[in-house]
């Protein structure tokens, strides 16, 4: 692999657990040094950092809380 390309994957820790994780990528940016772009985005996707994972992930938690929110009423109704 070259240098440049293994200095720029060191100062990034998320995207060195990545090629820990998935060792293909070590052959593919070996063959094709120039693939760092397709490796930043398989990597958001593995650790779901792109948009849609966050927007589930947002949705989610305003769910937990609407659900939170009716189960405090909800008792508080009963008492």
């Amino acid at each position: 692999m070259r240098r440049d390309v293994l200095e720029y994957i060191e100062r990034q820790k998320d995207l060195k657990q990545f090629l820990r994780d998935q060792p293909i990528w070590y052959r593919k940016l070996s063959r094709n040094p120039y693939d760092l772009q397709s490796l930043e985005i398989e990597s958001l996707r593995y650790y779901k950092k792109t948009i849609p994972d966050k927007v589930d992930k947002f949705t989610n938690s305003v769910q937990m809380a609407s659900m939170m929110y009716q189960m405090f009423q909800t008792m508080k109704t009963q008492n």
